[in-house]
């Protein structure tokens, strides 16, 4: 459902542009999406990335979703740059007590991205 640029002007002056620049090179890329509704199609496997405009609009659901498998992708850069999701634990920094599933997450998927597309040598 489109708003009509009631919001703004930024889905249909940038976005969608920028989404058909994509298609047109090859990328399967779909949206704008519904902030409120992409994260719950992502999660049920609709889409292999979402994009997020800016920080809150990602960073809340991630952290709903399960912050401890959350992976911030940096995307555009000529090498393969990922972190944990929820930034550097300070509070509990020489306690002995964080977990190391949001670094396995993030190592996981540097690994997975440095090895390609599947199906490519």
């Amino acid at each position: 459902m489109r708003c009509g640029a009631l919001f703004g002007r930024e889905d249909l002056d940038i976005i969608t542009p920028a989404i058909q620049t994509a298609q047109s090179e090859g990328i399967q890329a779909g949206g704008p999406w519904p902030a409120d509704t992409v994260f719950m199609r992502a999660r049920a496997g609709a889409f292999d990335a979402v994009v997020a405009q800016y920080h809150d609009q990602g960073l809340i659901p991630v952290k709903y979703l399960g912050i401890e498998h959350g992976v911030n992708i940096t995307i555009g850069l000529p090498f393969v740059r990922t972190s944990v999701d929820h930034g550097t634990p300070f509070d509990i920094a020489g306690l002995g007590t964080a977990g190391h599933t949001s670094l396995l997450a993030a190592l996981t998927h540097a690994d997975r991205l440095s090895s390609g597309p599947p199906g490519r040598p």
